[in-house]
């Protein structure tokens, strides 16, 4: 009895040893996804086990490398040959570029930055597996600088989207693209930063930009942000370099995805993005502020500039006329404060942006302002379409 207690024991043990630890452990028989080892994969992620070997190796086939040509106008004119030999013919020069893209679809969108397009005569994608087509722009968004490109073909290789709402501070990301030519190049990093506004290359200003360190260099541009589980949860479009040099100093920023997915649609639909459109510069002021400046109200958002022409002119909202400087930030006083949008509260600028992005041209909000005087007024206006170019 003792030798067979002793056997049993013994057996047990090495069983146990064998095994993970029970909360490691994960019954898998009866996952039913397509993507069951991205599931995995996030699985030991959460167990502190950083592997991105799944993710990179499915991302990096749908990762195009984007090639562009565009002709500039006519060389400038050598005065001193020109002084000799009189004015020679000149020829339009072209010029090439580069960038990345990720294909979103499997018969053959590409997502990538506008400014990687725009103006380009021809632009032609290469996959990872080298080969080589011609792309069809199907539509420009400058105000988030995205593109969407359509290749010729079926069964790409792609990748989904991800939520860029979920995401958390601190979270793993890899950054995919082309940097400086070198094709299919994975960098990873942490999600430095939420909710961070940047200027695009055309001065619209983009909002709820993710802030990364995972090195982001020329060439990157237009390639996807993706997650631990391989999915799109944004795309790379923006670097912050020290001194003007071009290079990674661990600041990069990418269109989340969320907005992506928004503006693909459009596109894809009319072949453009209409956004709503007021036509004002708006301050951000906090109750302390507005009692230094002595504001009519002090919670909203204080008119600083009206555009002309825009829907705000016409509904008779009204723009400060005076500078004051409090605590080194500048305010343009004597204007409106809007504090209410449709009956709800307007406490910033990115509240009653984000109300605003919600309608479409056309469309009638309801804005609750405060005079100057202190008369407090509700305006109907009638939103326009944002135009080309635009300061706010």
């Amino acid at each position: 009895m003792a030798l067979l207690g002793a056997a049993i024991a013994l057996f047990a043990y090495t069983q146990l040893m064998e095994r993970t630890p029970a909360d490691v452990q994960k019954d898998t028989s009866g996952i039913q996804m397509e993507n069951a080892q991205a599931y995995l994969t996030s699985l030991q992620q959460r167990q502190g086990q950083i592997d991105f070997t799944y993710a990179a190796e499915q991302t990096v086939h749908a990762v195009v490398h984007v090639h562009t040509k565009s002709v500039l106008g006519t060389e400038a004119q050598n005065p001193i040959m020109e002084f000799f030999y009189g004015r020679q013919p000149s020829r339009p020069r072209e010029v090439q570029g580069y960038g990345s893209g990720v294909i979103v679809s499997a018969d053959g969108y590409i997502i990538t930055n506008n400014h990687v397009v725009e103006d380009a005569e021809s632009v032609d994608v290469t996959l990872n597996d080298r080969r080589t087509y011609t792309a069809e722009v199907v539509g420009r968004d400058r105000a988030t600088d995205l593109a969407l490109l359509r290749i010729k073909g079926e069964n790409f290789p792609y990748i989904r989207y991800g939520d860029s709402d979920r995401l958390k501070l601190g979270e793993w990301v890899l950054a995919v693209g082309n940097p400086f030519n070198l094709t299919s190049t994975v960098t990873a990093g942490i999600v430095s930063a939420l909710q961070r506004e940047v200027r695009a290359p055309n001065n619209f200003t983009i909002d709820h930009v993710i802030q990364t360190d995972a090195p982001i260099n020329s060439g990157n541009s237009g390639g996807p942000l993706i997650d631990a589980e391989g999915r799109v949860i944004g795309v790379n479009s923006q670097i912050e370099t020290a001194n003007g040099s071009g290079g990674n100093v661990g600041i990069g920023f990418a269109v989340p995805s969320n907005t992506v997915k928004s503006v693909v649609a459009q596109l894809l639909e009319n072949g453009r993005v209409d956004r709503a459109y007021v036509g004002v510069t708006l301050q951000e002021v906090d109750s302390q502020v507005a009692r230094v400046l002595r504001l009519p109200a002090e919670e909203g958002v204080l008119v600083g500039a009206v555009q002309p022409g825009s829907p705000a002119a016409k509904a008779g909202i009204e723009g400060g006329d005076t500078q004051v400087v409090v605590a080194g930030q500048s305010y343009q006083l004597g204007g409106d404060m809007i504090v209410a949008i449709d009956g709800k509260d307007v406490t910033s600028g990115d509240a009653l942006r984000e109300s605003i992005a919600a309608h479409k041209p056309g469309d009638t909000v309801r804005l609750s302002v405060v005079h100057a005087d202190g008369k407090k007024e509700t305006i109907e206006v009638e939103l326009g379409r944002v135009p080309e170019r635009s300061t706010s």
